[in-house]
């Protein structure tokens, strides 16, 4: 009954309002910074390295890799698999189309962050979509901006920062190491939990507890080091899949753009479900993509607030490559894994592992990966489980950030309230792995969407100073700076 409850919730949050909403976001500030994310791509991924100067605390690649700490998380395997086996294998489609308008959105939210952020007494920097509404559309529309940080706190404690992460990772270690749920350590309200999930819960608590008591800068100099790792392992075994089946790889876009447009339930001779095929896999697509690479979410502008820049231009290009990394690449990787692999027997719709059992999340990644790239298979889910970890671990700590920021906007910045958040933060991280993964990535789902709305709604309304922040910025600097 309570997942029931939740499914109807999210499908009132993530209505065609929502998704229109979005989506028409990212049209407006596309056309207001001029295709900024096709025209300037290149310089984009040229700036991440540039070094920096100005006010602030973090260095543009140190705040681009605390961005994507948040972002490279399970939405990129368990978000994905969700999202294909609820939507189909169009629901990727949607995932690509929300990325490349939300790669604008990206650049627009985090320019504006940097634009209206404040510089303390102390050097310390607060920034994001709640100043960005407060300063940028003016005082009346605070509520908005207190309504954004109410969300954001919740999402990072309820949501995207604890439950799905954690949950994401015990449930790849379980895969890992019993994957036929032998050691059942508990069993509570019907559900059994493994000694897998149990330890490999705490060890991740504990691990979380000893960064995020220690601040920003910890969790920004573990993020610099951890996320590049990670990101290359990952990329490394989708790489692999790509040229171990380049030949499916045409069969796998065109079940992609079917799935998408519904034409498959038309050559099924089931048109009446062309709609509510063609709606689920945007629904999904769209709010998996969205889950995944943030954009529209305003959570990354809270982590590019504290650069040290004077050009606020300069980070947006920075931190739009981080919806680029994260989707276009990483995503993709994985949704070809699992359309390729349920080619032939519909593994993603099927949802069904090799002894019939029902394959959720990173369960159902795990197959395809396997399925796809042979071998032994404990090989593959043991990588697999490894890259999950880090990712889920580092977007853990990403979101306790975005948390704290928001609710330090909340408090007028009493720090004894941010610092005691820390705690129900943790507790929230050592609780999640008992809650199922269809309820916390609904959850999830929830909050994300009541953190965009009034994001989206400020960069329409600020849109005409985008558009005159990009052409004062490249009319001075028209090569790199």
């Amino acid at each position: 009954m309570f997942e029931e409850i939740l499914n109807k919730l999210d499908d009132i949050v993530w209505g065609i309002p929502t998704i229109a909403l979005i989506l028409v976001t990212g049209l407006v500030v596309t056309i207001a910074a001029r295709g900024i994310q096709f025209s300037k791509l290149g310089r984009a991924f040229k700036s991440i390295f540039k070094k920096n100067e100005g006010a602030g605390e973090l260095s543009g690649f140190a705040a681009l890799c605390t961005a994507l700490s948040a972002t490279i998380g399970t939405g990129n395997i368990v978000g994905v698999a969700t999202a294909i086996a609820a939507g189909g294998p169009g629901a990727l489609f949607w995932m690509w189309l929300a990325a490349i308008l939300g790669t604008a959105t990206k650049y627009a939210e985090c320019m504006l962050a940097i634009k209206y952020r404040e510089v303390k007494a102390d050097g310390s920097v607060l920034g994001g979509p709640f100043y960005t509404i407060e300063k940028g559309m003016g005082p009346k529309w605070k509520w908005l901006a207190v309504a954004f940080a109410i969300f954001g706190a919740l999402a990072g404690l309820m949501g995207i920062g604890t439950m799905t992460q954690i949950n994401g990772i015990t449930s790849a270690a379980n895969t890992a190491f019993d994957p036929e749920s032998a050691h059942i350590a508990f069993s509570f309200l019907g559900n059994d939990y493994t000694w897998a999930t149990v330890v490999s819960g705490i060890i991740v608590t504990l691990c979380v507890a000893l960064v995020v008591l220690g601040g920003l800068k910890r969790i920004s100099k573990v993020a610099e080091k951890v996320v590049p790792a990670m990101a290359v392992i990952y990329v490394f075994l989708g790489l692999s899949i790509v040229i171990m089946n380049a030949t499916k790889i045409p069969a796998a876009f065109s079940l992609i753009f079917k799935g998408a447009f519904g034409f498959q339930a038309i050559a099924g001779g089931a048109a009446g479900f062309v709609m509510k095929q063609v709606t689920d896999a945007m629904q999904k697509g769209i709010a998996r993509g969205i889950f995944s690479n943030e954009a529209g979410l305003g959570s990354a502008p809270i982590a590019a607030a504290p650069v040290k820049t004077d050009e606020p231009v300069e980070q947006g290009l920075v931190n739009m490559t981080g919806t680029v990394i994260d989707t276009l690449i990483i995503c993709t990787m994985t949704g070809l894994a699992i359309v390729i692999g349920g080619m032939n027997d519909g593994l993603w719709a099927n949802n069904l592992g090799p002894n019939g059992e029902a394959l959720k999340g990173v369960a159902l990644t795990a197959a395809s990966f396997n399925k796809v790239l042979g071998g032994d298979g404990h090989s593959v889910q043991f990588l697999l489980m490894l890259c999950l970890a880090f990712f889920a671990f580092t977007t853990i700590l990403g979101w306790d950030y975005y948390s704290e920021k928001c609710l330090e906007y909340l408090s007028g910045g009493k720090m004894g309230i941010v610092k005691g958040f820390r705690w129900l933060y943790i507790l929230a991280v050592a609780i999640g792995p008992y809650f199922t993964v269809n309820a916390v990535f609904t959850i999830a789902d929830i909050f994300n969407g009541l953190m965009a709305i009034p994001n989206c709604i400020s960069l329409i309304v600020l849109a005409g100073v985008v558009a005159k922040e990009t052409k004062a910025y490249f009319t001075k600097f028209p090569k790199m700076n």
